[in-house]
C-alpha cells in the first residue's frame, strides 16, 4: 500500500456541507467521492473547486444510458478533472465511456451487484439460477472484457475478484465498516482492514467518518487498523 486508500463519500445534499467536511479533514483525506446526490444538487462546478484544491474526485454516477448519452457524459466528467467514474456493468456501456474518455486520466469503474442487495433482492429482479457472488464474478468478466479499468465490489467478493482480474485492475469496495460501526443500508460488509487485506485498491467511507464528532480522528483511526493488518 503506497497510498491513503479511504475515499470519503460526500453524501450530502449541499456544497455547504461538503465544503465543511473537507475543511475539517483538511490534509488528512485527499479523495472524495461526488455520487448521484450532491451532484445532482451542486452540479460539475464543485468537482471542479474539489479539484483545484488538489483534491481527488470519484463521481459515483453509475451511468446506463445509451452508447451516444454514455460516451458524451463521461467526456464531461473527464473534462471536470476527476479521478474516477462508476457506470453499469454492461459491455456496451463500459465501451461508449471509454470512448468517450479515450485521452484523459479519467478510469472507468463498472458496478455490478450493489452492496445494499442480497440474493433475495436479486431474485426480486428476475436474476434466478446465480448467487450474488456468481452474478458478480459473471457481470466484472463482461465488463473487464470491454474495457473498464476496474470494479466497485463489496468486500465479500473483492478477493475472488481480484484472482480474477489480476494486480492491474482496480478494485473500489464501499459497504466497509469498522467493528462495532452501524451498517447503514449496507449488506455485504467487512471491516477495512479486512477489505485491503483481501486486495482493494480504494476504499469508500462516510458517515463513521462524516460523521464523527472528530473526522479526522476518525479517518486516523482506520488506517492505523489497515496499517496492522496489511
Amino acid at each position: 500500500m503506497t497510498e491513503n486508500p479511504i475515499i470519503v463519500a460526500l453524501d450530502v445534499p449541499s456544497a455547504a456541507e461538503a465544503r465543511e467536511i473537507v475543511n475539517r479533514l483538511g490534509p488528512a483525506i485527499g479523495f472524495y467521492k461526488v455520487g448521484l446526490e450532491l451532484f445532482a444538487a451542486e452540479g460539475p462546478d464543485f468537482v471542479k473547486e474539489l479539484v483545484a484544491q488538489g483534491k481527488r474526485v470519484f463521481v459515483d454516477l453509475k451511468m446506463y444510458d445509451i452508447h451516444e448519452t454514455v460516451k458524451r457524459a463521461a467526456a464531461s466528467v473527464a473534462a471536470l478533472g476527476a479521478s474516477l467514474l462508476t457506470v453499469h456493468a454492461s459491455p456496451q456501456v463500459v465501451r461508449a465511456a471509454k470512448e468517450g474518455t479515450a485521452g484523459s486520466g479519467l478510469k472507468i469503474l463498472a458496478v455490478t451487484v450493489l452492496t445494499s442487495f442480497d440474493q433475495d433482492d436479486l431474485e426480486d429482479i428476475g436474476v434466478a439460477g446465480r448467487t450474488v457472488a456468481e452474478q458478480v464474478q459473471w457481470l466484472a468478466g463482461k465488463a473487464i472484457e470491454a474495457g473498464a479499468d476496474g470494479l466497485v465490489c463489496s468486500p465479500l467478493e473483492v478477493e475472488r475478484l481480484r484472482a480474477l482480474c489480476g494486480p492491474g485492475t482496480i478494485l473500489l469496495v464501499p459497504g466497509v465498516r469498522s467493528a462495532g460501526a452501524d451498517r447503514g443500508d449496507q449488506k455485504r460488509v467487512a471491516t477495512p482492514a479486512e477489505a485491503m487485506r483481501r486486495g482493494a485498491t480504494y476504499l469508500v467511507v462516510g458517515r463513521e467518518i462524516t460523521r464523527a464528532a472528530d473526522p479526522t480522528a476518525a479517518a486516523a483511526r482506520i488506517m492505523a487498523a489497515i496499517k496492522e493488518t496489511v
